[in-house]
C-alpha cells in the first residue's frame, strides 16, 4: 500500500501547477452550485413559510360592494374564507413618497385565516383607533416604521393623518408602484372617514381552497356565482409565489446552468489530464505491472490520486460558502442564511459534493482503465510510422514559404483528426459557456441602459393632478430630452373561462400610435387591433392572429391579437391596444397616465428630476421598471466570478494538451534538429501546436456560444412570460478578447513546457517507441 502512496505523491510533486487549477476549478464549481441551491431556496421558501405560518388563502377576489361575496364560501373546495373585508382605495404620502394603498376594515382581532405575520410594532387596538398597520413590501416603498406619520387622501379628496402601529407579512401579492397597491389594514371607523361614500368601496375574500391545484376551477366558479360585472379583479397563490420569488429564481437558475456546465467542463478537462498522463507513463506503468502491480491497482492509483484533487476542491468550495456566504452582501448574504436555517439544509452540500464526485469518479474510472490495460512487456511501434499524406493545408503553407514552426506546429496540431477533435472539443465547452455568460451580461445590460433594444419603448410615466390632459401633454413635450408623450389606460379584465384577470393597456391613440416593439407580427394599425405578451398567449393558448375576447367591469372587448409584444411585467399577462380602442366600451375614459420616450442617451432620471421641479408637484413622474432591477446588485461580481472558474477549467485543459503535445513531439525532436532547426524554433513548433488548438476551440466555442445563449436566453424568457426575442448577442470586440486571450493563454501555459521539452535529452528510448 505504501509503494502507491509514494508514486501518487510523486507524481503530484511533478505537476503541481496542474494541480492546483483542477482544485481551484472544483472549488469554484462547488461555490457556483451550492450557491444556485440556496437561491433557489430562498426564492420559493419565504413565500412559502408566509403562507404556511398565516394560513395563507390561496384566491383573492375582488369585488364590487354590492357583490354577495359571503356566498362564495359555500362554493365547492373551498375550505375556508378570510373576510370579505370592506375595502377602499387611497394614495399614502411619507416624506414625499407616495403608494396606492388598499384601505382594508378589519377587527382589532386578526382573521383567522390569512393571517398578518407582524414583522415590527403590533396589531390595531381599539385604544389606537387613528392607527394603521401596513403590509411589509409597501411599507418597505414608503421607508415607513411604527410610530411614523402616515399622509392619506382618501375617495373624497380629503387628507388624514394616520399612525403607522405596525408592519406585516402576507402570502398575497406584493405592492407594485403603478400596478398592484399595497395592503393597510385600518379599523371601520377610520375606513368610513377614507371613503365616506359606500358606493366608492368594494370588498376583498380570501379563499383557502382543499386542494390547491383545483384554482382557476374554483375562481371560475367563483365568478360566475357573482357575475363577471361584480367583479373587479382576482390574484392566486401562484402569481404572489412567481411575484415573491423574483430575480432570486432567475439568478439561481443561471448559477445552476453555469454551475452544471463549469462541471461538465471540468469532467471533460479532467478525463484529458488523466488520458494524457497515462500516454506519458505508459514505461513506468509496464515497469510497474513486471513488478508485481495488478491492473486493478493501477486503476485505483490513478483514479484515487484525481478523486483527491476533487476532494480537496469540494472540501475547500463547501467550507468557504458555508462560512463565507452569509457574510457576503445584499440578497446573496440573505439567501445563504435563510437557507442554511431551513430544516434540510444539512444534506444538500453533502449531497451535491458526493454526486459531483460520483460523476468525476465515473468519467475519470474510464481513462484510468486504460492504465489497467497496458501490457507489461510493451509492444514497440515500427521504427519507421507509416506515412501520411501531408493535408491541403499543409502543402498549400509550404507552398506560401510560411515559417517551418507554423507549419509544423499546424501539422502536429491536425495530424491525427481524432485526438484534435477531442480536444478542441474539450477546450470548446468552457469558451463556450463564457460566451453564454458574456451573452447573459449583455441581455442584463440592455435591460438596464438600453430598454429599447429590448422592446421597452417608453423609460418614464407621468401621472397629472389638476390640470387637464392637454396641459400634462404640453408640460411633458415641452422638455427638450422627451421625444414623445403618449397618454394611456390600464384596466383589469377578465380572461375567457373567468379563471383569473389580465391587464388591458390602451396606449397613444389612432393619430399618434405608440411604438410598439414587437418580436412577432406587426404593430397594431386599426381598430379592435392589440399586441399581446407571451405570458398572455400562453394563458389564452391563443396565436399571433388569433381574435380574443375579455371582459372589462361586465363589458365584453373583442380583439385582434396582430404581434407579440416583448413584456415584463405582470409575467407577460398584458394585452396592449390603442387608447381609442377602450374607449369604445368605456366612452366616457380618460388618460390615466402618459408614458415618455425619450431622446437618445437621455438620462431617465435626470429628466424625472427635471419634469418633477418644473411641475412643481402637479406631476408624479416615475422610473419604469426593468427586469434588471430584480437581480442582485452583485449579479455583474457573480457573473465575473463564472468566467473565472471557467477560465481556470480552460487552463486546466490547456496544460493537459500542451502536456499531450510535448508527449508527442518527443520522438520529432532528433529529426527537427536534424533537419536544422533551432532549439528556439522547436520551442515554437510546439507552442503553435498548442495555439492552433485554442484557436480552434475558441473559433468554435463562441460561434456556437452566441448561438446557445441566444437559444437558452429566449428560452428563459419564453417560460417567464416575457416572450422571446430579449436576447442579445455580446458585442464582436467581447468575443475577439475572448479568441485572442485563449490563444495568449495557450500559448503562455504551453512556453514552459515546451523550453523543458527541447531542454530534454532526446533518445530513442522505449517509451518512445511505444
Amino acid at each position: 500500500m505504501r509503494a502507491p502512496v509514494r508514486w501518487v505523491r510523486a507524481d503530484l510533486r511533478a505537476v503541481r501547477g496542474e494541480a492546483l487549477l483542477v482544485v481551484l476549478a472544483t472549488a469554484g464549481i462547488i461555490i457556483s452550485l451550492l450557491l444556485a441551491s440556496a437561491f433557489l431556496s430562498y426564492a420559493t421558501n419565504p413565500w412559502q413559510r408566509v403562507f404556511t405560518q398565516s394560513s395563507g388563502a390561496h384566491v383573492w377576489i375582488h369585488t364590487t360592494a354590492s357583490a354577495d361575496a359571503r356566498s362564495l364560501a359555500d362554493i365547492d373546495g373551498v375550505e375556508s374564507v378570510s373576510g370579505p373585508f370592506s375595502t377602499a382605495e387611497a394614495t399614502a404620502e411619507l416624506r414625499g413618497v407616495d403608494a396606492t394603498l388598499e384601505m382594508r376594515a378589519t377587527a382589532s382581532q386578526p382573521p383567522d385565516v390569512a393571517r398578518p405575520l407582524i414583522v415590527s410594532g403590533h396589531w390595531l387596538t381599539p385604544d389606537d383607533p387613528e392607527g394603521i398597520v401596513l403590509e411589509n413590501s409597501v411599507a418597505q416603498a414608503l421607508v415607513a416604521e411604527p410610530g411614523d406619520s402616515l399622509q392619506l387622501r382618501g375617495t373624497d379628496g380629503t387628507d388624514r393623518t394616520l399612525r403607522v402601529v405596525g408592519t406585516a407579512d402576507t402570502a398575497e401579492p406584493r405592492y407594485r408602484a403603478e400596478e398592484t397597491p399595497g395592503v393597510g389594514w385600518v379599523l371601520p371607523t377610520v375606513l368610513a372617514q377614507v371613503a365616506p361614500d359606500p358606493e366608492r368601496r368594494g370588498q376583498t375574500i380570501g379563499l383557502r381552497l382543499e386542494n390547491a391545484e383545483d384554482t382557476d376551477f374554483v375562481v371560475q366558479r367563483a365568478v360566475t356565482e357573482l357575475g363577471a360585472d361584480q367583479v373587479a379583479r382576482v390574484s392566486t397563490w401562484q402569481q404572489a409565489q412567481g411575484e415573491a420569488e423574483g430575480g432570486s429564481r432567475l439568478l439561481g437558475l443561471l448559477l445552476g446552468v453555469f454551475g452544471l456546465g463549469a462541471l461538465l467542463a471540468a469532467v471533460l478537462a479532467v478525463t484529458g489530464a488523466i488520458s494524457t498522463r497515462i500516454r506519458g507513463h505508459l514505461r513506468d506503468i509496464s515497469v510497474l505491472k513486471a513488478i508485481g502491480f495488478t491492473p486493478a491497482q493501477l486503476v485505483r492509483m490513478y483514479l484515487g490520486e484525481h478523486l483527491l484533487l476533487a476532494l480537496v476542491g469540494v472540501v475547500c468550495g463547501t467550507l468557504a460558502i458555508e462560512l463565507l456566504g452569509p457574510l457576503l452582501p445584499g440578497r446573496v448574504g440573505e439567501a445563504m442564511q435563510l437557507w442554511q436555517a431551513l430544516p434540510g439544509h444539512a444534506w444538500v452540500p453533502a449531497a451535491i459534493s458526493a454526486g459531483t464526485l460520483l460523476l468525476i469518479a465515473a468519467t475519470t474510472g474510464a481513462a484510468a482503465w486504460r492504465a489497467g490495460r497496458v501490457p507489461p512487456v510493451p509492444v514497440a511501434r515500427a521504427a519507421v510510422p507509416t506515412g501520411r499524406h501531408l493535408s491541403r493545408s499543409v502543402r498549400r503553407a509550404l507552398g506560401l514559404r510560411l515559417p517551418p514552426a507554423l507549419v509544423l506546429g499546424w501539422r502536429g496540431a491536425f495530424d491525427r483528426p481524432g485526438r484534435a477533435v477531442a480536444a478542441v472539443g474539450r477546450l470548446a465547452v468552457p469558451l463556450l459557456l463564457i460566451t453564454v455568460a458574456l451573452g447573459t451580461w449583455t441581455t442584463l445590460d440592455a435591460f438596464e441602459h438600453r430598454p429599447q433594444a429590448v422592446g421597452l419603448a417608453a423609460s418614464l410615466t407621468a401621472r397629472g393632478e389638476g390640470p387637464d390632459q392637454a396641459s400634462v401633454r404640453q408640460l411633458l413635450t415641452a422638455h427638450p430630452e422627451v421625444a414623445a408623450a403618449y397618454p394611456g389606460s390600464e384596466v383589469a379584465a377578465l380572461v375567457p373561462g373567468q379563471t383569473g384577470t389580465i391587464r388591458l393597456r390602451g396606449l397613444g391613440e389612432e393619430d399618434r400610435p405608440y411604438p410598439f416593439v414587437v418580436a412577432e407580427g406587426r404593430t397594431p394599425s386599426g381598430p379592435d387591433e392589440a399586441v399581446a405578451g407571451q405570458g398572455l398567449l400562453d394563458l389564452l393558448d391563443a396565436e399571433v392572429g388569433d381574435w380574443v375576447r375579455v371582459t372589462v367591469q361586465g363589458n365584453p372587448q373583442v380583439l385582434h391579437i396582430v404581434g407579440r409584444s416583448i413584456e415584463p411585467e405582470d409575467n407577460g399577462r398584458v394585452i396592449s391596444t390603442s387608447l381609442d380602442t377602450l374607449r369604445e366600451s368605456s366612452p366616457a375614459l380618460r388618460p390615466g397616465f402618459h408614458h415618455l420616450v425619450l431622446e437618445n442617451g437621455a438620462d431617465a432620471g435626470a429628466v424625472k428630476d427635471d419634469l418633477a421641479g418644473t411641475a412643481e408637484g402637479r406631476l408624479d413622474v416615475r422610473e419604469i421598471g426593468k427586469p434588471a432591477e430584480a437581480l442582485p446588485p452583485v449579479r455583474s461580481v457573480i457573473i465575473i466570478g463564472l468566467i473565472v472558474v471557467l477560465g481556470l477549467i480552460g487552463l486546466a485543459e490547456l496544460s493537459a494538451t500542451t502536456a499531450a503535445g510535448a508527449q508527442n513531439r518527443r520522438r520529432d525532436l532528433l529529426a527537427l534538429k536534424a533537419i536544422g532547426l533551432t532549439p528556439r524554433q522547436i520551442m515554437s513548433v510546439i507552442v503553435a501546436d498548442t495555439g492552433f488548438i485554442a484557436l480552434a476551440a475558441s473559433v468554435l466555442g463562441t460561434v456556437v456560444g452566441v448561438q446557445v445563449s441566444d437559444w437558452l436566453i429566449d428560452l428563459q424568457g419564453h417560460s417567464s412570460g416575457i416572450g422571446a426575442g430579449i436576447a442579445q448577442s455580446p458585442p464582436p470586440a467581447y468575443l475577439i478578447v475572448v479568441v485572442a486571450a485563449a490563444v495568449t493563454g495557450a500559448v503562455a501555459v504551453s512556453a514552459l513546457p515546451a523550453a523543458r521539452a527541447v531542454r530534454q535529452r532526446v533518445t530513442d528510448t522505449l517509451s518512445d517507441s511505444l
